[in-house]
Order: C-alpha cells, then sequence, then structure tokens
C-alpha cells in the first residue's frame, strides 16, 4: 500500500515544481529509486497512472532503478549489493531495514561488517519537463 502513499508525494511534489517552473503542461516525469526501496513498479505506476491531475494528463513517468552500492569502512572497498547472494529472509529484512545490512552482508574484499550504503536508497524526481506558459 505504501506505493499509493508514495505516487501521492511524487504527484504533489511534481504538481509544485511544475507550478514553480510555470509549465502549463506536463510531458515528463523522470523518477529514480533506490534498489533497497523494494517498491513494487507496477503497482507505482498504476497508481500514478490513476492520480494524475488535468495538468499531468499528458506525461509519461520513467522509472529508473539505482542499484544499491556499498562502501567498506575498513578498506574503503566499493561494492553493488547483490540481493541474490542472501537467503530469502535475510532480503527481505535487509529490504525492509535497510540500516540492520550490517547483520547479513560483509565486505568482500575484507569481510567487515562496517560499511555505509552509500547508492541505493529512496525515492526523488530527477526531473518534471514540460510546457511553459505563454
Amino acid at each position: 500500500m505504501h506505493e499509493w502513499a508514495l505516487a501521492e508525494a511524487i504527484i504533489t511534489t511534481a504538481s509544485q515544481v511544475a507550478e514553480k517552473e510555470k509549465l502549463r503542461k506536463v510531458t515528463e516525469i523522470k523518477i529514480k529509486m533506490g534498489d533497497l526501496q523494494q517498491i513494487e513498479t507496477d503497482i507505482l505506476e498504476f497508481a500514478l497512472s490513476q492520480m494524475k491531475p488535468d495538468k499531468l494528463k499528458e506525461a509519461k513517468f520513467t522509472i529508473e532503478s539505482v542499484p544499491a552500492k556499498m562502501k567498506c569502512r575498513a578498506c574503503g572497498h566499493i561494492w553493488a549489493f547483490d540481493e541474490k547472494k542472501l537467503d530469502k529472509e535475510s532480503r527481505e529484512a535487509v529490504h525492509f531495514v535497510p540500516e540492520i545490512a550490517h547483520t547479513f552482508i560483509k565486505c568482500p574484499k575484507c569481510g567487515s561488517p562496517d560499511f555505509e550504503i552509500v547508492e541505493g536508497r529512496g525515492v526523488w524526481l530527477e526531473s518534471v519537463g514540460g510546457e511553459k506558459r505563454s
């Protein structure tokens, strides 16, 4: 259900950006979404299509996934998070509470559990494009 709340926030923010940029019509909204967010893209896209106000009726939503990357604080190694290396329960735990990833994931270079998540979290508007008011 959080996809619907997220869609509402995206619509609200895109509408505010359109107003600020003096767009009479929005034609494209680019969204970036971190892999660790565990958002069902199909549900989000459906929610966005159902909630569009008139100003966004012609808007095409593009959702780009941002892979998760980790950086070891011990050795500085940066690596891509590969959830396939975790069992199902661990994968779900990391998705729901990324802060506990240290329990399940270790640096592949030195084995340290001390790392930071440098990419792959959050959802943000990359851009809102359209036609300016005359």
